[in-house]
């Protein structure tokens, strides 16, 4: 049994969705990010785990594939179209600090190869890749 929140997310707003399959939540942060992309206005497309990038595992040496979890397309403040990848991680998966096991780091370090190679697609296609943490997705304390 697992401690996070899995399962189908229902789309309420189906015209947004632009993936290919149902979007598939694993944490209640995803399916919390999800509701917000499929009710907020200035969404104007979004798309679950849709974009593979291929990235070299820093222990392993290995080209394998990273999926981020949203990409999204929204209408700026002023009324401009941006796009961008978003991963959805807990912070303590995102930045190597002090105290953390060696088992940790290396979650950090694979997180890390993954991300600069969202970086790099995201740029070379005109889109920004953002990590949201707990800390941003729930930043004035409310969930």
């Amino acid at each position: 049994m697992t401690k996070f929140a899995q399962g189908i997310y229902k789309i309420l707003n189906p015209q947004k969705y632009v993936g290919k399959r149902s979007p598939r939540y694993r944490s209640s942060w995803e399916w919390s990010f999800m509701h917000f992309c499929d009710n907020n206005k200035n969404i104007l497309q979004w798309a679950s785990e849709s974009v593979a990038i291929q990235y070299r595992h820093p222990f392993t040496g290995k080209i394998t594939n990273y999926i981020p979890d949203f990409l999204i397309t929204y209408q700026t403040k002023d009324n401009t179209m941006q796009a961008e990848l978003i991963e959805i991680k807990p912070s303590s998966q995102s930045v190597i600090e002090g105290k953390m096991s060696e088992q940790a780091r290396m979650v950090v370090a694979v997180n890390q190869a993954k991300w600069a190679a969202a970086r790099a697609w995201a740029q070379r296609n005109g889109l920004v890749f953002r990590i949201l943490t707990e800390k941003e997705l729930y930043h004035n304390g409310n969930r």
